[in-house]
């Protein structure tokens, strides 16, 4: 699948119209129908100029008569003129300054008025002259903060989320593994080594008629412009986009080149110090001997891996020196595998701000060989996502006891649980009683409201709600979107101590704009000996896929199949819970 622009372009829109209609002081009702719609089509599968096209706009959760003929407008011209007079009477740009975390439509409004600030330059400009903490309401903090924003979204730069970039470099292996010239073929560079962003995409590939394949390779139609193009190399510039680059190497060399096109700089570094102290040679082309520069391996990676006396490196863990160290004393991890996952702890349906019903959830899960999946709408406080109130959760309960008693009659092997997404509020109780609490399978807790608090104050929110007896994983816990929004500042050790002590198991979010807990916090629980859970925060049951994603992060952390909760079968995995 490739990046859906037209869904994210619609989505934007509607979410740049309602930061406009919040600035105006529009009513709430109406600046959430945007918002609300916008998760909808930023959350869809398929391509909402198909679903236009179609006329079923408003068969779409959320999309009444009136915002129908809006997408249908801007779908149709490009433009919409509601959008363009409301630009006209909120002369800033919120398509910029909506990129820069923790401004919101009344700062931005605030910001507006006292220094006519309608830009990021300009709003960066009033802050190193220290214009903006003399406005009453803001201060000095905020402004601290808004510069520390500014120089977030620069550095994020224009690099594309793994799950993304990844679904668009194994469409393109795809196609070119159809061609029956083509032998062998692996995406390589830090795409798979499943970093969470990605530049650009690498494509090795092993063929004896190179010409034909760089041929098709710079004519497939999702090409925007050739960049260059050889017999053995050639780059693209792709419609989203992304560069991608295809090598075409000989069957003696594969493996070496595989190898050296998929570490870190790092990892390479160490490897050739390694072959120079054995007396050899490695290069992309294979291991030589240095006096009398035989070749002594470059077939495939793992006979390199052994000619250097390491055991074989997992390409998501060829990062720093570490996994050499290990490998060298032959104690690397088992790291778990794309397989190992029994069910998904986190996805939301039609009860909050889902697309699906629980039962098409299931037959997704099912169909992606799951045991189990744990339901886990919103509740609470949470109005912009449809939360359930107490009403509400008692009646799902019943709706799931019925799906469970239908799939053990049709002798289905599979487990529908009731969990629940509760807020932590800003002293750290949950916006759920206990007495709602007890009574749901898994409760997950998380921060979706004041992002800003100091450093202390989150590390305290988030003990608190470990504390309560009820509560069994703290999902998202950075709370961070990639490229977006920064993780919550906390003191994350204190956060494992906490962890371990209450057996609170710690999320690895596998939503392409979150993966958090990151790889580097993953490993650091399990040196802690905190369990995990992998839950995919699942809107559309096209989402459930993305479990993979949860993995890589997983095993880039060196997780192995026993720190993550939902690899054991569904009793096992209870036992790990809170009893």
């Amino acid at each position: 699948m490739w990046i859906n622009m037209k869904n994210f372009e619609v989505a934007e829109l509607l979410r740049n119209i309602a930061q406009l209609l919040e600035i105006q002081g529009e009513l709430i009702f109406k600046i959430r129908a945007y918002e609300k719609a916008a998760l909808t089509i930023e959350n869809l599968e398929e391509d909402i100029t198909e679903i236009w096209k179609q006329n079923k706009l408003e068969e779409l959760p959320g999309i009444g008569k009136a915002l129908a003929e809006k997408i249908s407008e801007f779908l149709k011209t490009g433009k919409l003129d509601y959008y363009e007079k409301l630009k006209k009477q909120v002369p800033v740009k919120v398509e910029e300054l909506r990129k820069i975390p923790g401004l919101g439509p009344k700062t931005t409004l605030k910001l507006y008025k006292r220094l006519n600030i309608k830009t990021v330059n300009e709003l960066e400009k009033a802050a190193k002259e220290g214009k903006i903490q003399e406005i009453e309401g803001l201060g000095a903090t905020v402004e601290h903060n808004l510069l520390k924003s500014i120089e977030f979204a620069k550095s994020s730069g224009k690099r594309f989320l793994l799950g993304h970039a990844l679904d668009i470099a194994e469409e393109i292996k795809n196609k070119l593994k159809s061609l029956s010239c083509v032998d062998k073929i692996e995406i390589a560079g830090s795409l798979r080594r499943r970093k969470e962003t990605i530049g650009d995409i690498d494509i090795l590939a092993e063929s004896k008629k190179a010409e034909e394949v760089m041929s098709f390779f710079t004519k497939m139609n999702d090409v925007e412009e050739i960049l260059a193009k050889g017999n053995l190399k050639s780059s693209v510039r792709l419609k989203e986009g992304l560069q991608a680059d295809l090598r075409i190497v000989e069957e003696k060399s594969y493996g070496a080149a595989l190898l050296y096109f998929t570490g870190s700089k790092q990892h390479n570094i160490a490897l050739r110090k390694i072959a120079i102290k054995r007396g050899m040679k490695l290069s992309e082309y294979g291991i030589f001997d240095k006096k009398s520069d035989k070749m002594l391996a470059g077939k495939t990676e793992e006979e390199c891996y052994k000619k250097l006396g390491l055991q074989y490196i997992e390409p998501e863990i060829r990062e720093d020196e570490s996994s050499i160290e290990a490998a060298k004393k032959g104690i690397l991890p088992k790291l778990i595998g794309y397989k190992d996952i029994k069910g998904d702890l986190q996805m939301h349906t039609e009860w909050s701000d889902g697309n699906n019903t629980i039962e098409e959830m299931a037959a997704a899960a099912k169909q992606l060989g799951y045991e189990y999946i744990c339901i886990t709408d919103h509740t609470g406080q949470l109005k912009i996502a449809n939360a359930l109130d107490k009403e509400g959760i008692v009646k799902q309960r019943k709706e799931i006891d019925r799906i469970n008693e239908k799939l053990q009659k049709k002798l289905q092997n599979f487990t529908i649980l009731q969990g629940i997404e509760v807020n932590i509020k800003n002293n750290g109780a949950l916006d759920m009683k206990n007495d709602v609490l007890k009574q749901i399978d898994i409760v997950l807790a998380s921060i979706h409201s004041g992002f800003r608090n100091p450093k202390e104050k989150i590390t305290d929110r988030i003990i608190k709600a470990m504390e309560n007896e009820h509560v069994d994983i703290i999902a998202h816990p950075f709370g961070r979107l990639i490229n977006s929004r920064p993780g919550l500042e906390m003191d994350f050790y204190k956060i494992l101590e906490k962890a371990r002590e209450t057996k609170t198991v710690l999320e690895i979010n596998a939503y392409p704009e979150r993966l958090d807990l990151s790889d580097v916090h993953v490993r650091a629980a399990i040196n802690a000996k905190v369990k995990l859970s992998i839950g995919t925060d699942s809107h559309d049951a096209s989402q459930l896929r993305n479990c993979k994603l949860g993995i890589a992060v997983a095993r880039r952390g060196w997780a192995e199949k026993k720190d993550i909760i939902n690899s054991y079968a569904l009793n096992d995995m209870i036992k790990l819970l809170k009893l």
